[in-house]
């Protein structure tokens, strides 16, 4: 079970980190002031240190709404503030975790263009390929026993990118064992969808597109369950193009993947 960045963390080290963060920033904006004072800051400190805690507590108890109502501002108060970069890491787990896919998207994009070197970039990347997944339509549908192949998988899509992003670039990080799980769903549901919109062409005749789509299937999702459909496709489109050399080539190999992992 992946554990995220508010279960990962050790609550105490971590609540301990974010006070002197904090501390120190708002200590250093109100220092440049020749109004301020100790008791000022002082208060401010413990104020916002207290409502950092009151979202981490909201956090835990599953209470999004109110964590996220906080962490929001805190944002607005200290925007570019080092402090800030944590808040916007705690937002987008609490906009997933509340269902605001979007929100948590766009608020992991915007973490990514501002902090490419942050060494959390590796869970933003995650969060942002969690919430294209569950938006995903079929990912709920097939639980039901949905044929959803024939919907056009524009968030799998997403979602595959960015896994497959946090896979290559951060083989290492403690996402990228459930991101590479994830894949493999959504091979199949990618090839399945290249092959019905192939399954489309041939109905009209039309082979080379045909042909074309299930190529695509089979060199994209390779691995995936839908190859050997994707195998057939092109078989029976090369016998529609009269190319029978081709089907006979094809229809070894189908042959072969069919003894060594019947589908």
């Amino acid at each position: 079970m992946i554990n995220f960045l508010t279960s990962s963390t050790n609550s105490n080290s971590f609540v301990k980190t974010a006070r002197a963060c904090i501390a120190g920033l708002i200590i250093v904006a109100l220092l440049s002031s020749c109004a301020a004072k100790e008791s000022q800051t002082d208060k401010l400190v413990r104020d916002v240190a207290q409502a950092y805690e009151k979202a981490q507590s909201s956090m835990a108890n599953g209470n999004y709404r109110n964590a996220i109502q906080i962490y929001e501002a805190l944002q607005a108060r200290f925007p570019f503030s080092d402090i800030s970069k944590q808040i916007q890491l705690e937002l987008m787990y609490a906009y997933y975790m509340s269902d605001r896919r979007e929100q948590a998207i766009d608020i992991a994009e915007q973490f990514l263009r501002e902090n490419p070197t942050h060494p959390r970039v590796d869970y933003a990347i995650y969060i942002q390929g969690l919430s294209y997944f569950e938006d995903d339509p079929g990912f709920l549908e097939r639980r039901f026993k949905k044929n959803t192949d024939g919907r056009p998988p524009t968030d799998a899509d997403r979602a595959f990118a960015l896994f497959s992003r946090l896979v290559t670039r951060y083989p290492a990080s403690e996402y990228a064992e459930d991101a590479q799980q994830r894949m493999v769903y959504l091979k199949n549901r990618l090839g399945a969808y290249e092959n019905a919109v192939a399954r489309y062409y041939m109905k009209t005749e039309a082979y080379v597109a045909a042909l074309n789509r299930a190529r695509t299937s089979l060199e994209q999702y390779n691995g995936a369950a839908s190859n050997n459909e994707s195998l057939q496709i092109m078989i029976e489109a090369y016998e529609g193009l009269g190319m029978l050399e081709l089907a006979a080539d094809t229809q070894r190999i189908l042959d072969k993947n069919t003894r060594v992992s019947p589908n």
